[in-house]
């Protein structure tokens, strides 16, 4: 039976272009088939995993210009059992699309809010008075364009092609080093690998209350690649921290570092423990 791996849809997306790169690697290294499974929203993605539908996830975490995918972490946090068995990191190069014959006649742009904002020192200079609207996805906005002769949207290359939509604009992005991370997410137990991902509460809202739980991994030597702080939604000021760590879950001072910061949390849930492979 194909392995079934659910992404952010319909198809075009960035998404299901790490998607195809993972279940590409699946079958070389495996041997086993793969099928896309396109979702709604990031946090249907998740939940498909969780509930059983589907059996892996692929869902963006972070890009290089915009930070972190709030959804994701959220939902992350929100499910249980869901393990990180892999990151991808995909280079990102965003186009114009649209019918119209110049940037001039374009009034309206739509696309991912996270695209739009990749791009923002882009449409400053070449448009800056269009409408913005925000979409689900970066390929959902192409549905608009068939009917909507004055619209254009941000996308990719290869939606270009598969929408048989013509590229109006190239080299959108506002750095060029512009890539995106993403999480491939399943119920199997991921406990080795180069990174572990993390999420914790606080007992209290008081000084060092951050500070000893990250102590914890300074005094062994394990460095932090990533923190962030998402709001917990049950009060204004009341936080969740999302620590990524270089780490392997095998070793015996990551363990042990994982023991003493359980002490120092409220709740403490550890994502897995994975490799980083980058797509070309």
């Amino acid at each position: 039976m194909a392995i079934s791996i659910a992404h952010l849809g319909p198809v075009g997306t960035y998404t299901e272009t790490a998607a195809l790169a993972y279940g590409s690697l699946i079958t070389k290294k495996q041997g086993e088939a793969y099928g896309l499974c396109p979702c709604s929203s990031i946090a249907a993605t998740l939940r498909s995993v969780a509930e059983g539908n589907t059996d892996l996830a692929v869902v963006p975490v972070e890009n290089s210009i915009e930070g972190s995918v709030a959804i994701t972490l959220d939902t992350l946090w929100e499910l249980e059992n869901l393990q990180i068995q892999q990151a991808l990191v995909l280079p990102i190069a965003h186009v114009l699309l649209s019918q119209a014959s110049s940037l001039k006649e374009v009034q309206i742009v739509y696309s991912h809010p996270q695209a739009i904002g990749q791009c923002q020192k882009w449409r400053e200079q070449f448009l800056p008075n269009v409408q913005l609207i925000p979409t689900n996805s970066t390929t959902e906005a192409l549905e608009h364009l068939k009917v909507e002769l004055k619209s254009a949207a941000i996308a990719s290359l290869r939606a270009s092609q598969l929408y048989n939509l013509p590229v109006l604009a190239v080299n959108l992005n506002d750095y060029p080093d512009n890539c995106t991370r993403f999480w491939v997410l399943g119920l199997k137990k991921a406990t080795s690998g180069s990174h572990i991902s993390l999420a914790f509460s606080v007992p209290a809202n008081v000084p060092g209350s951050l500070v000893k739980p990250l102590q914890v991994f300074a005094q062994r030597g394990i460095n932090l690649s990533r923190i962030e702080s998402r709001p917990t939604k049950r009060s204004l000021g009341d936080y969740l921290f999302f620590i990524d760590l270089e780490a392997c879950y095998q070793d015996s001072s990551t363990q042990a570092a994982l023991a003493e910061l359980e002490t120092h949390t409220a709740l403490l849930k550890i994502f897995g423990n994975y490799n980083i492979l980058p797509i070309p």
